[in-house]
């Protein structure tokens, strides 16, 4: 039986009041996302820390212009910009192969929610190609990289939207039953929580751990695709015991990315849920809080290991 981890911190913590007096001189740190929203937030709070920061985004523009205000407001000068398209795998192997030295942090924060049915050249469901297979196979590539540093650890951004579904192995690609996007991205955010087990299992002896998070409901570029009755339909949903709602800025949002990366609390620690700054139990039916235990089967965070493998080998 493991302890849970538990802080001082609460839904309404900022990512600076968690990074508060720690130390990331010359960490190297990748936030994908990191233009826009809690990817933004979660790259200016560990860069303030003093950690060399690198925003993996798909527009560099809007990146290099998002990497001079973190600069401006940090005084940070190592805050670098490099492309990537998670859906495209070619364009993950380009960012990995001109990657040099040592990784200390892997935030796998970008994503898409909820867009309407798309797919990749190779067939892929957009939504599980960027939010997972493109994450994978950054970690993959990565895993000289984090192995070298020492203790190296990824952050793996779920959501509460996982407790809608389980990754559905007979019909991932929505080939064969009706797409529905909110069940896409419920499949794909539990496929977020399934790799911090499985990578954990693997690489642990390497001194990477990895864990997963839910960072609270933010509004961000991440809901384009949402309408507003979407957004009330989760309010309802997600609404606690005594019938209350919290938006979280996008600073309370990169707080729990910002404690996974740098509390020393979760050294050595992997394969765990976290939310609201702690580790989250099992969850409770009509709640929206906790981790569905089929997040954390080992067998099936195995399963899709190999899925993954096999999908991006095809």
């Amino acid at each position: 039986m493991t302890t849970p981890i538990n802080t001082p911190f609460k839904w309404e913590t900022t990512a600076a009041e968690v990074v508060a007096g720690s130390v990331l001189s010359g960490n190297r740190v990748i936030v994908t996302g990191g233009a826009s929203g809690i990817g933004l937030e979660t790259a200016r709070a560990l860069a303030g820390a003093g950690a060399h920061v690198t925003l993996a985004v798909r527009n560099a523009e809007a990146g290099q212009r998002v990497a001079a205000e973190i600069v401006a407001s940090t005084g940070n000068t190592h805050v670098l910009v490099a492309p990537v398209d998670l859906a495209d795998p070619a364009s993950v192997a380009s960012f990995v192969a001109a990657w040099d030295g040592p990784l200390d942090v892997l935030v796998n924060n970008a994503g898409v929610m909820a867009c309407p049915e798309t797919r990749t050249p190779q067939g892929w469901e957009l939504q599980f190609a960027t939010n997972h297979l493109g994450h994978f196979a950054l970690a993959v590539g990565l895993h000289h990289a984090l192995a070298a540093a020492g203790g190296a650890r990824i952050v793996s951004v779920s959501s509460r939207a996982h407790l809608r579904a389980p990754v559905d192995f007979d019909d991932i690609h929505f080939l064969n039953r009706a797409y529905e996007p909110w069940d896409a991205y419920a499949q794909s955010k539990t496929a977020n929580v399934l790799f911090a087990v499985e990578a954990t299992r693997r690489w642990e002896d390497d001194g990477i751990t990895t864990n997963a998070l839910q960072p609270g409901t933010v509004r961000s570029n991440l809901q384009r695709y949402i309408t507003d009755d979407d957004l009330e339909r989760t309010r309802v949903h997600i609404e606690d015991d005594n019938g209350s709602f919290h938006w979280k800025t996008p600073e309370q949002g990169a707080a729990t990315s910002v404690l996974l990366a740098v509390s020393s609390l979760l050294e050595g620690i992997g394969g765990r849920y976290f939310e609201d700054c702690n580790e989250a139990g099992p969850s409770q039916p009509g709640t929206g809080h906790g981790v569905a235990a089929y997040a954390l089967d080992p067998r099936a965070a195995a399963r899709l290991w190999e899925v993954s493998i096999q999908t991006l080998a095809s």
